[in-house]
């Protein structure tokens, strides 16, 4: 989820009404596109496949239109979920590391204007038909933005359908969520004005992001109420970024495209860091940074998820071979 580098400070001056034409700005521009990346995953370190799996919604971290999943199915699997405007090509590069560390992945996608309550229940079917049809002994949800809120709430006890009956280990990542509802559709909360605007205020909302708005804002039980985590889940890694002050992109030395979307305010929330099985890692990186994109490497994400034994350590005789593929990979250098 991105927006141009004017938009919070905008945002924070805007206590009350915001005009419905504004709205639709606002919210719709939570991220540019990103071009279709249609290139296969390279093996790394993985271990051969022996299952080919056809799950909805779940798929290689690519956007080829082959979705057919190929696991060791006796191996771990890290499940990515991304945020708005995403899709599962957008996490070829953290596949990419992953596989290079022998650890496999799958990508969730979703349409993105649906209510989040809906993908979550589609993102915990396709886990539990993952752990039903294969003998993976451990799932890793890892989601970024607003996949972050999607992931934890697969992972909630009060979720239909439950999750996986047999034992498997299931954990969740959650990275840059905005847990506390999306600052920038405070309006949409305010129901009060609804009857005031004839009820162009919900429909404005509706048709600038979808069915999800009603998801999004700091009012809407989704974030009011999200939910113990379910007794399956072994454990929560809930990174926050300080996004204060980054940027994106830079012309003549000044920042063009900020990546400052969502503050510690919007990331935090008590209910969600109660639970005991949630550990929070602070770290300052902006938003795109964090994963990483065509520009720059997640090497704070990369560091963290290695200190948390999330992603396995890089062995020191593999750190150069390592170093060019992120390069390669993330930063469009030539390697030889």
């Amino acid at each position: 989820m991105s927006r141009a580098v004017t938009t919070r400070s905008g945002l924070h001056r805007r206590a009350g009404w915001i005009p419905l034409l504004g709205l639709l700005g606002l919210l719709g521009g939570c991220a540019s596109k990103q071009a279709m990346n249609t290139v296969d995953l390279e093996q790394g370190r993985l271990p051969a496949p022996d299952i080919t799996l056809r799950i909805p919604g779940l798929g290689p971290c690519t956007d080829n239109a082959d979705r057919s999943l190929r696991l060791d199915s006796t191996q771990p699997v890290q499940v990515l979920v991304h945020g708005c405007f995403g899709s599962s090509g957008q996490f070829r590069g953290l596949a990419q590391v992953l596989a290079f560390h022998g650890q496999q992945t799958a990508c969730f996608t979703y349409d993105d204007r649906a209510r989040l309550a809906t993908a979550a229940d589609e993102l915990r079917q396709a886990v539990q038909q993952l752990a039903a049809q294969s003998r993976v002994p451990q799932i890793t949800v890892i989601g970024h933005s607003q996949g972050a809120l999607i992931a934890r709430k697969a992972m909630t006890a009060s979720s239909n359908p439950t999750l996986p009956a047999r034992p498997v280990d299931l954990r969740l990542v959650t990275v840059s969520g905005p847990f506390s509802g999306i600052d920038s559709a405070r309006t949409c909360g305010k129901t009060w004005l609804y009857p005031l605007t004839l009820g162009m205020l919900p429909l404005s909302c509706y048709i600038a992001t979808g069915a999800k708005w009603a998801d999004i804002t700091y009012s809407s039980r989704f974030i009011r109420e999200p939910g113990p985590l379910a007794p399956q889940v072994a454990s929560h890694l809930k990174i926050d970024t300080d996004e204060s002050g980054t940027c994106r992109r830079e012309e003549n030395g000044r920042c063009v495209e900020g990546d400052d979307i969502f503050s510690l305010a919007e990331q935090r929330h008590p209910i969600v860091e109660a639970d005991g099985r949630t550990r929070r890692v602070e770290v300052g990186a902006g938003h795109v940074e964090i994963v990483g994109d065509k520009q720059v490497a997640p090497r704070k994400l990369i560091a963290i998820l290695q200190a948390e034994g999330v992603l396995r350590p890089t062995p020191a005789a593999s750190l150069p071979a390592f170093g060019q593929l992120l390069a390669r990979v993330y930063e469009g250098q030539p390697t030889h």
